[in-house]
């Protein structure tokens, strides 16, 4: 049990993140995530977004089928 715990909080970076998207005009990856004043205060204590959902590009093509 405590396994799966571990491998969730490595799995939780911005990189597996629905709102970490490439912005073309900067040409860079970045957070496209709305965060107000206490989830960033949050997000800097703890170091864990409140936002992070995981991105399954695999999800949207299970639904097709």
């Amino acid at each position: 049990m405590e396994k799966k715990n571990t491998e969730k909080s490595n799995d939780a970076s911005c990189e597996n993140c629905v709102y970490y998207d490439y912005n073309e005009e900067e040409d860079c990856f970045e957070c496209t995530a709305q965060l107000d004043e206490d989830e960033l205060v949050s997000l800097y204590n703890t170091k864990r977004c409140p936002l992070f959902r995981f991105y399954d590009e695999y999800k949207s093509v299970q639904k097709q089928n």
